[in-house]
């Protein structure tokens, strides 16, 4: 079953119950919803991951941890697919969005010429804020909602290979 296979990639939830960072989360890591893989959990922590990778503000993973907490599914694997967006995705990810927004919007694109400066920043991300936060929405409803059922789809392959190879075992 992908169980047995998620299980290996994943740390075992002894070791992030007791990380000293992870102590004031108290009881709410002991939750067993939280650390059991079904295809519901999977599916589930699937989508939330997917969703918050889009979320354009640091600490994605804590905002995954505290959604994965409320909504009682797969913490591990809500955190790992966060990492999907990292500094080497993140800018063709969300400049894609901005694309996506705009176009929804109606609005033509802007041609952004990249400074680290806080005035550039202040000045340029206020006429492309709508339609990239629009495009983050609908790129991480997207994602969140064909991660879902692909992981679904996934998980029912798997079993029926693993029946199937079973039943010719036997």
């Amino acid at each position: 079953m992908p169980r047995r296979f998620i299980k290996r990639l994943l740390p075992h939830h002894s070791k992030i119950k007791e990380h000293k960072y992870l102590q004031h989360l108290g009881e709410h890591l002991h939750d067993p919803n939280l650390w059991h893989i079904n295809r519901h959990s999977f599916s589930k922590a699937v989508a939330v991951g997917l969703f918050i990778m889009y979320v354009p503000i640091p600490f994605q993973m804590l905002i995954a941890a505290a959604v994965a907490i409320w909504l009682r599914v797969n913490l591990p694997i809500s955190i790992t697919l966060v990492w999907i967006s990292n500094p080497f995705t993140m800018p063709p990810m969300f400049y894609a969005a901005y694309k996506i927004g705009a176009w929804v919007m109606g609005v033509p694109p802007q041609d952004i010429k990249f400074e680290i400066t806080w005035e550039w920043l202040t000045q340029s991300l206020s006429g492309v804020m709508e339609p990239f936060l629009l495009g983050c929405f609908l790129a991480a409803s997207t994602f969140s909602i064909l991660g879902y059922f692909a992981a679904q789809l996934f998980w029912r392959i798997m079993t029926v290979h693993n029946w199937r190879k079973r039943k010719k075992s036997n």
